[in-house]
């Protein structure tokens, strides 16, 4: 399991508006477009380039509890694995008290991915973290 986490300086309802705003998303998730409506069952979409390479991420959104829980699948054919549900991860954020932001990811295949992903992860939730701090 891919796990990255940060204590942030902000209320939850502040963290929860980046981690769900179009505009903080495409700055969290590296330049990509996400599209979704927040409603379990629906779609969610990230749509960008990657190294000169057009992409479109796809999965389904898993649990909403706003201000505590967002969880989802996450599908990339960048990976060049097949579109099969196995090849899946699911991305969970959790905040709690005092704003401890927590970002999981399962189904890595190995620990070097599992190592990969961590690291990208630290990534998004420092951009949280600098984003609900910076907030007005």
């Amino acid at each position: 399991m891919a796990v990255a986490e940060t204590d942030i300086d902000a209320p939850a309802a502040r963290v929860w508006d980046v981690l769900t705003s179009p505009e903080q998303l495409k700055q969290l998730w590296f330049g990509a477009d996400v599209k979704t409506d927040w409603q379990v069952g629906s779609p969610i979409t990230w749509t960008g380039d990657w190294e000169g390479k057009p992409y479109q991420d796809k999965g389904e959104i898993l649990a909403v509890e706003p201000g505590r829980l967002l969880s989802f699948t996450h599908f990339s054919p960048l990976t060049g694995q097949p579109d099969v549900p196995e090849n899946y991860h699911t991305i969970t954020y959790t905040l709690t008290a005092n704003t401890h932001l927590k970002l999981t990811q399962d189904n890595n295949a190995s620990e070097d991915e599992a190592k990969h992903s961590q690291d990208m992860w630290e990534q998004l939730v420092a951009k949280v973290k600098d984003a609900a701090e910076s907030a007005d």
